[in-house]
């Protein structure tokens, strides 16, 4: 009789724990529970992405304009995309480049200049066609030879605040890339420090990296920051991660408050499969909304780090576009 009671109440706590799991990672909102916004001067930039803007639809310089000129944007975090400055082999085109910056330059915007093989946005590698097929060698030698271009074409330019190397250099699990490669990481961050001073960023997941490798690598550490994901056997999943959890993985990594970033602050849907301009309005509402996006905003707010860049622009420009103009009326009031 002991015995049987004591497999009745193992069984409970099974239970509970499972539909406190449940719970906290697909039922409950996880939002903060006080939503002032209330922030300093500065903290929220973006990350743009024009293959990001095309594949939406939109005309990719005015989506830019209205981002600096609507929204007052005053940091970007702008990938540089290989096979858009180099589709052939040793021919360079960095005019939509040329024409970001000096248009960021007279509207007083800084910029991250994010250089490397991979990059943000699906497929996260974005080599041109001629690399394909072609040995690590290959493909390393002219990895630093593309680095080494961008980094002397932009150097002498005061709107260039830092370089970012790579994009989550070592998160193996997402994208179609190479598995990561510290000593090449390795060598590309010393070709930039030995053509500019400015600060390296690297970055990692939020969620997924210890940042132990990361920190170390670079002079800025940035971080994902991610409230609502998808997996194929999880389905939508909510984290239940309180702001504090980044601030100590930052302290046990030993990164200097003055260093730290959110370089992916969610702000868009996620996309289970296909493509963010084929997602249909309810799927989008299944990870994000009005509501989710302020939650994200007072959560970045609280994780507290030095700055805070939003993913997700170019969708706001997308919604405001057809109509809904909700998201873009709120991003409006972020960028003072």
């Amino acid at each position: 009789m002991k015995m049987k009671l004591k497999y009745q109440i193992i069984i409970l706590i099974f239970l509970v724990v499972a539909l406190l799991l449940v719970w906290f990672f697909k039922l409950a909102k996880n939002y903060p529970f006080r939503q002032d916004l209330n922030y300093r001067l500065g903290y929220f930039g973006v990350t743009f992405s024009t293959k990001m803007a095309e594949e939406l639809g939109l005309d990719w310089p005015a989506t830019f304009l209205a981002m600096v000129d609507d929204l007052k944007v005053k940091s970007i975090r702008l990938p540089v995309y290989w096979d858009q400055i180099m589709p052939y082999q040793d021919k360079y085109d960095f005019s939509d480049y040329d024409w970001m910056l000096n248009e960021g330059k007279t509207r007083n915007v800084e910029f991250i200049l994010n250089i490397g093989y991979r990059l943000p946005r699906w497929p996260e590698c974005h080599a041109p066609a001629w690399i394909s097929n072609q040995s690590k060698d290959f493909r390393d030698a002219a990895t630093l030879k593309m680095i080494e271009a961008v980094v002397l074409r932009y150097r002498d330019r005061s709107e260039v605040e830092y370089w970012q190397i790579e994009n989550e250099p070592f998160l193996n699990s997402f994208g179609k890339c190479p598995e990561g490669d510290l000593s090449f990481l390795k060598k590309e961050i010393d070709l930039v420090r030995s053509l500019d001073s400015r600060p390296i960023l690297i970055s990692a997941s939020g969620e997924l990296s210890l940042w132990q490798k990361e920190s170390r690598a670079g002079d800025i550490f940035g971080t994902t920051l991610y409230r609502v994901v998808w997996g194929p056997y999880s389905g939508y999943v909510r984290y239940p991660l309180p702001a504090f959890f980044y601030r100590l993985k930052a302290d046990l990594a030993h990164i200097p408050q003055a260093k730290r970033v959110i370089s992916e602050l969610q702000a868009e849907p996620w996309v289970p499969s296909g493509f963010m301009k084929d997602l249909s309005e309810i799927e989008a509402q299944k990870s994000f909304n009005l509501k989710q996006f302020k939650a994200n905003t007072q959560f970045g707010i609280n994780v507290d780090f030095q700055r805070a860049y939003f993913w997700g622009v170019e969708w706001w420009y997308k919604k405001y576009k057809d109509g809904q103009a909700e998201y873009w009326d709120f991003a409006k009031t972020l960028f003072k």
